[in-house]
């Protein structure tokens, strides 16, 4: 897929940057590294950006990716899947090792396994292709706000209910003493449930609130993170005892006793 096809619709709109203000904070520059193989996506998504205010670092493979992140701060990283030397999922994990910067997957339509095996690797999102760019500054602006609110938030740093604890301020999670690695997403996830105990919360207020924008009919995202959760921190995942499915009406984290 040609990348003039993969944005979609976006030079025909010609919007301006006063139009695309994308930016959550004007006053800081945040540094995104776009890694896609595609030189005219490439390019157009690196145009647009910097028209909109960003600072942008674009690579055409993986290992240039990943050479530019272990040299170079990054705020949000956009990684194509399907690249030479190194495909997305890789740098994926590389940068999970090192660091919680927010990641998006670039996927082709119809790939769910995409989908499941970069969620499980650690991204936050994922756009597939074809897309415009009004679908990625909406995706970017939802993950920097929600890094934001992270970072300024006021509520009580630990939660524990049952065998389960949450630090909100040292970012780490124990079931029963024993620590758990949580991806960024699977612990704002579990930390939203967490702090919303005993409430049924709907599937489109996890995604407003968690993702941070508007559920897209057809995404699976809550859903899979449930169960990464559930895989997680439940004794038995398929009847589990803390993160409770209300049929037909959301999630319920288990009431303090």
């Amino acid at each position: 897929m040609q990348g003039d096809e993969a944005v979609a619709g976006y030079e025909e709109k010609g919007q301006s940057s006063s139009e695309l203000e994308l930016q959550p904070k004007k006053h800081k520059k945040y540094r995104v590294l776009i890694a896609e193989d595609e030189a005219p996506l490439r390019n157009l998504l690196k145009l647009s950006l910097e028209e909109a205010g960003y600072e942008v670092i674009p690579v055409e493979n993986g290992r240039q990716a990943v050479e530019v992140f272990d040299s170079q701060p990054v705020d949000i990283a956009i990684l194509d899947i399907m690249m030479p030397w190194l495909d997305g999922f890789s740098v994926c994990r590389h940068i999970r090792k090192r660091s919680d910067v927010p990641i998006i997957m670039l996927t082709a339509l119809g790939r769910t396994d995409d989908l499941v095996q970069g969620f499980e690797l650690g991204a936050d999102d994922y756009i597939t292709k074809p897309f415009t760019f009004k679908e990625v500054e909406a995706r970017i602006q939802a993950i920097l706000r929600r890094v934001e609110w992270t970072q300024e938030r006021s509520a009580s740093s630990i939660i524990s209910i049952g065998r389960v604890t949450i630090d909100s301020d040292a970012h780490e999670v124990f079931v029963g003493g024993e620590p758990r690695h949580l991806t960024p997403i699977e612990f704002r996830l579990l930390y939203y449930l967490m702090s919303h105990a005993g409430q049924t919360i709907p599937k489109a207020t996890l995604f407003r609130e968690v993702w941070g924008y508007d559920l897209v009919e057809g995404t699976n995202l809550v859903e899979v993170g449930i169960r990464r959760l559930r895989e997680k921190i439940e004794e038995d995942p398929s009847h589990p005892r803390y993160i409770l499915t209300v049929r037909g009406a959301g999630y319920r984290f288990r009431e303090p006793s």
